[in-house]
Parts: structure tokens; sequence; C-alpha cells
């Protein structure tokens, strides 16, 4: 059995298992991969693959921007502070795919939240514009978080960062994914995304934490392409 195959199998081992969490949470039995071979070896990978798909892209982004700016009022692109690895902020970057004031609304639409634990996903979400829906479901809304790799703020692979204030309410647990860098795929990328709870997610997160590799990093940049195109759980 591959390692991701393997991965992917332990979440719903352990949702089942009352204390898996606090077997997680103690973060005693497991240290991070990170040796100066595999940082090396995965910042060449980051470059690598961010130029090169910032050029292979680079053909559809007039398009984008031009769509954007016809759909809706408001900017191209949608800033947000993030929380990265040590729980740094940074800015990360993605097309806009809401309507301007999209933040302010959020509290507004707080009932319809469909996502568990402290985070934020709405299945049919108001906000989002026309074109929005197209961007996320191919999620090439994250396009411009290719920048966000070559500035070293991401990589190509690891956990989704999350805003601020979903972090405040982390279990000591959770917090084991803030020890290396935030990616645009992982595990929970290409493994359901918006279906899973949010427990599975962080589960996810730490299996890959803990068994990270360059094969592991490959493999899921290998299922990442078919899991875009199939856009299960991307909205």
């Amino acid at each position: 059995m591959s390692p991701i195959t393997r991965l992917q199998a332990l979440p719903y081992s352990r949702q089942r298992d009352p204390s898996a969490s606090a077997v997680l949470a103690s973060g005693a039995e497991f240290s991070v991969p990170d040796s100066l071979a595999y940082r090396a070896s995965k910042r060449f990978l980051d470059l690598s693959l961010a130029l090169a798909g910032l050029l292979l892209l680079l053909p559809l982004l007039p398009a984008i921007i031009v769509l954007i700016k016809l759909d809706s009022r408001g900017p191209i692109f949608f800033t947000q502070k993030r929380v990265g690895r040590g729980g740094h902020l940074f800015t990360c970057y993605k097309f806009r795919s809401m309507v301007q004031n999209a933040e302010s609304l959020k509290s507004h639409l707080a009932s319809l939240n469909e996502a568990t634990g402290p985070a934020f996903k709405i299945r049919e979400d108001p906000r989002i514009t026309a074109i929005g829906a197209f961007l996320r479901r191919s999620s090439l809304d994250e396009v411009p978080q290719l920048f966000n790799v070559v500035a070293g703020h991401m990589s190509v692979v690891g956990p989704r960062p999350q805003i601020p204030a979903e972090v405040e309410l982390y279990e000591p647990w959770h917090r084991r994914r803030l020890e290396v860098q935030p990616g645009i795929t992982c595990l929970w990328q290409i493994s359901g995304r918006s279906h899973l709870s949010f427990e599975d997610w962080m589960r996810l997160d730490l299996d890959y934490i803990r068994n990270r590799s360059m094969r592991l990093d490959l493999e899921i940049l290998l299922k990442t392409v078919p899991a875009v195109i199939a856009r299960k759980g991307a909205y």
C-alpha cells in the first residue's frame, strides 16, 4: 500500500476511536520530518512548479481578469491575512470570487454555516459571484497563491492556511499543523475537501506532517489534478 493510500484510510478509522484526538493532541508520538535535504528539495520543487504554473496559465489570466471586472464591482484580487508556519501572518492572494463586501456580510450568514469546528463554509454561499463560482469549482481562484509560493510564504504541498480568527479557536493538537509551511494542495484537498468534517481535515493534515517526504508530496500532486477535475467538495 502506498503512503498516500495508507494515510487517507487513517482518519476514518480514527473517527470511530474517541481517544484519537487525545493521542494526536499529545504530540509526543511523532516529530516533524524536516531534514536539510528535504527542505532544499521541497523549495526547488516549489519554485519550479510555481514558475511553470504561472507561465502555463499566463494566457488565461487576462480573460479571468476581464470576466471578474465585468461580473461585479470590486478589485481583481482578494487579499487576506492567513496564519503561516509558526503562527506568523502573511498576506494570501486569490482571485476575487465573492462580492466586494463579502467579509462584512459573513456575520449575517453565521446561521447558514455548514462547516464543523472553527471553519466557515456554505454550499450555496450568496456572496459568491457568477464567475466566482466557476473559479472556485475549477480552483482557478487560487492561481495567485503561486506568487505566495515564489515569495516563500507557502509551499505547493502543505496544510491549507486559515484565518487568525479560526486559528484562535484551535484545540492544542490542531496547532501542530502550524509547525510546517502551509500549502496550496494537501491530503484534505484530494480527499473530499468541504465534504469532510473539520476533525477529519485536521487529522489528515497531521498525518501528512508526520509522514511528509518528497515521495508523498509527489503523490499528492499527481492526485490533485483529477481531484480538481472531479470538483468533489469544491464550493
